[in-house]
């Protein structure tokens, strides 16, 4: 098998990963605090340390940073994001939760035109409205009760667009262990804090979810950083939605969930609208586009 074969599977691999790890925070059903959850899954994520750093590169280097401003976003992108999305599994159905996590490549967009100064054509601002469509077919507002888990899904896929504009911004100068770990301290500092008033420990269930959640993340951005390093990371990124295949299939085997044929629809235009972004950014290259590596929101 060919490198680019083998890149493509990786990928693949990691987005399954991803799924089964977002399946197993929401198979607590809500019996542990969100803050708890990430503190614990975001813990566990240190596991990968070593396989994220370079050669000759301390495990200090995760407190490292050229630009401290572009760290401390990092962080709090970080746990912002993994909030967000425990929330949003933990309330809604995965499709659902998927669906505005997905929007991810809009906020992208949105952030790149007021932050790096990119120039954005006509075709990515139409899937830019696109995915907003997407959004409103999905949550048909005004027609169905919404509650926290829309909220802590938009604030998941924002906090994952917000880390990406930082990459393509920064990725250059910064190393990938420096980045990486951002995206564990703050969730591991804030959770930290903030569970600790309603702080209950966790059964040996509650202990297998977790873990499985945490390592499971771990093991998925291996396998992204591991596709990145023999295919260009933007190719990578398409491979993220095969996990609504995923959340179609575990929503429909393990949490009885079912899709109508309006958030079916919904669905599909959310996706699509991403897919178009993606093969924009693949013509015009905006800027860091290359090294920019996918970023799951958690």
């Amino acid at each position: 098998m060919d490198r680019s074969a083998q890149g493509v599977l990786l990928a693949f691999l990691a987005y399954a990963a991803y799924a089964v790890s977002d399946a197993s925070v929401k198979l607590l059903h809500g019996s542990l605090s969100a803050y708890e959850a990430v503190f614990f899954g975001a813990l566990s994520g240190i596991v990968a340390l070593p396989f994220i750093r370079g050669p000759g590169e301390s495990l200090s280097g995760v407190f490292r940073a050229r630009n401290r401003a572009m760290w401390v976003m990092r962080a709090v992108a970080g746990f912002t994001g993994s909030v967000g999305s425990v929330t949003a599994f933990t309330h809604l159905s995965m499709a659902e939760a998927f669906s505005l996590l997905f929007l991810m490549p809009t906020f992208v967009t949105i952030l790149s035109v007021a932050f790096l100064g990119e120039r954005v054509g006509w075709r990515r601002w139409g899937a830019v409205l696109m995915g907003f469509a997407g959004v409103l077919v999905v949550l048909r507002p005004g027609f169905r009760e919404l509650n926290i888990g829309h909220l802590g899904a938009v604030v998941g896929g924002l906090s994952g667009a917000v880390t990406v504009v930082m990459m393509r911004a920064f990725g250059r100068t910064e190393t990938r262990l420096s980045l990486y770990g951002a995206g564990l301290v703050g969730p591991v500092l804030g959770a930290g804090l903030l569970m600790l008033p309603g702080f209950v420990w966790p059964t040996p269930m509650q202990w297998a979810w977790i873990l499985g959640y945490g390592l499971l993340m771990a093991l998925a951005n291996v396998l992204v950083m591991m596709a990145s390093s023999r295919i260009e990371a933007s190719l990578v990124a398409p491979a993220q939605y095969s996990q609504m295949i995923w959340a179609i299939l575990f929503g429909y085997t393990v949490f009885g969930d079912g899709i109508d044929a309006v958030m079916g629809l919904g669905v599909a235009i959310i996706i699509l609208s991403g897919v178009l972004t993606f093969m924009r950014e693949r013509v015009r290259r905006p800027r860091g586009w290359r090294r920019a590596p996918p970023v799951h929101p958690q």
